[in-house]
């Protein structure tokens, strides 16, 4: 029998990595440690405190997708070491995109002819999008501007209360002034008529909503276009329209295929959209497309040579990765139009059915539309001395991630909770869902009012006074928001 030694320089037992000392000793977490670590401890050290992330696919506050297949999954890891910029290295990758442009083009009724080239980018979400198509229209104002001999130095944009913040970040960068349009109760989308009163000589487009954030509801294009249209004929100012079709560019044409909102009105000048929301692609992906090559001037695309050939561009940033982009044209000749309606028929169906099963509570207004993006807004009937921000927190015992929020100026009494239903929301999920959110009415039932517990009177008002209703209510939200705003701590990050 031979006997043998084996040895080993390391000073560390062989052992699992919860055998090991990097398990007991705080590592660094806001500088760089001194001395490396092995690879399978880093591994497992990040993967256990991600673990005290919320599961992405309980997470209802968001559009964003959560799931893809397999195989699809497996491309992007192929390709994910592609930058996207190097459009000589990579020129299929380049190709794609070429091709999803015209896809989406022809998809929102662009006036294209079979071998006319579509003109539009991918992005980094519909955020760099809707800065791109701004910058698109503001240049386009002040040009037409310049050749009248007028000033262009006091550009608008009249959008709804309601738009995404992105409005407000354009409109504050590019030295843009928004003009909203304010909500009403029961009425939380950019209302027509107001919009086009507000348009003067110096708006450079008016925004419309396809999928309120909010409410998920699709604002009336058809009817901001034939009020526009008379308004120009009038004054002679040729006002356009952009579309932010973030959450609805993906879910209009498949199961609302009759509804005007996209290039088929002639004053739709450019369309985003988000390829990471109904597009069904991870974030972040968007796409802006306009409806010609003179809607975006030529002094914005810049031409670069020293990636190895003559390259326009288009962004707000340089560098960013190929994978969505691949991920994106897979999903479109994966699924096609036949797949999409499918996907975009189920969420309409999934959403239907925690409608109905939160109105069988009788404890709940619903104040989301059926037609539109697949969400449930909704909040709770009369008089409360419990709020929706209790019901949110309360969910996330379950796991479900569910946001509440007030309404924009000037319905911001109202609060409401809301449920995105996505591809990979089931039937069955939404049926736990609301037999989670029964559990959670039962238990505050049976609770005094918290912010009776936690708050003195004088934080939400003597509510026992003889105050109306609503000013109860109102007094009650505003010191349950105030509560929950004093208990969030922040972490120096932006």
């Amino acid at each position: 029998m031979v006997v043998s030694r084996t040895t080993t320089e390391s000073k560390e037992p062989v052992s699992s990595t919860f055998g090991s000392r990097y398990v007991r000793t705080a590592l660094p977490k806001y500088e760089i440690g001194e001395s490396s670590i092995p690879k399978d401890a880093a591994y497992q050290i990040i993967k256990d405190e991600l673990m005290l992330d919320g599961n992405p696919r309980l997470n209802l506050a968001s559009f964003v997708t959560t799931w893809m297949e397999p195989e699809c999954d497996k491309l992007i890891m192929d390709t994910i070491n592609k930058n996207y910029v190097d459009m000589d290295e990579y020129p299929v990758t380049t190709e794609f995109q070429n091709r999803c442009v015209n896809m989406i083009a022809r998809l929102f009724n662009a006036p294209l002819g079979d071998t006319q080239t579509a003109m539009g980018v991918g992005t980094v979400g519909s955020s760099e999008a809707i800065m791109l198509a701004g910058l698109a229209f503001k240049r386009n104002w002040q040009n037409k501007r310049k050749a009248e001999g007028k000033p262009y130095d006091k550009p608008n944009i009249v959008t709804g209360a309601n738009v995404q913040v992105v409005w407000e970040k354009f409109a504050r960068y590019f030295e843009v002034e928004l003009k909203e349009v304010k909500l009403s109760e029961g009425y939380y989308v950019m209302d027509p008529e107001k919009a086009v009163e507000m348009v003067d000589e110096n708006t450079i487009c008016v925004a419309a909503m396809l999928g309120s954030t909010l409410t998920g509801e699709f604002e009336d294009v058809k009817r901001l276009n034939d009020l526009l249209v008379k308004k120009n004929e009038e004054t002679g100012w040729n006002t356009p329209i952009h579309v932010d079709a973030a959450s609805g560019g993906f879910i209009a044409p498949f199961i609302y295929p009759e509804l005007e909102w996209d290039f088929r009105l002639p004053l739709v000048k450019s369309i985003n959209v988000s390829g990471h929301k109904y597009g069904l692609v991870y974030a972040g992906v968007g796409w802006v497309v306009w409806r010609t090559q003179h809607d975006l001037p030529d002094e914005l695309i810049f031409h670069i040579n020293y990636l190895g050939a003559d390259q326009p561009t288009f962004t707000l940033n340089f560098s960013k990765g190929s994978s969505q982009i691949i991920a994106q044209y897979y999903q479109f000749i994966r699924l096609g139009f036949e797949g999409y309606k499918n996907v975009m028929e189920n969420c309409r169906e999934n959403m239907l059915v925690l409608k109905e099963g939160l109105e069988k509570t009788e404890r709940f207004n619903i104040v989301s539309k059926d037609v539109g993006v697949p969400l449930v807004a909704f909040s709770l009937k009369g008089q409360s001395f419990h709020s929706e921000f209790e019901i949110s927190e309360m969910l996330r015992r379950f796991g479900w991630i569910v946001p509440a929020y007030t309404m924009p100026a000037d319905a911001q009494h109202i609060t409401v909770l809301r449920v995105v239903i996505r591809e990979d929301f089931s039937r069955t999920l939404a049926e736990r869902l609301v037999g989670d959110i029964l559990k959670v009415l039962h238990e505050l039932d049976t609770l005094p009012s918290k912010i009776s517990r936690k708050m003195g009177a004088e934080d939400f008002g003597n509510v026992k006074g003889k105050k109306v209703e609503r000013e109860k209510l109102t007094d009650v939200i505003v010191g349950w928001r105030k509560y929950v705003m004093d208990r969030k701590t922040m972490n120096g990050v932006c």
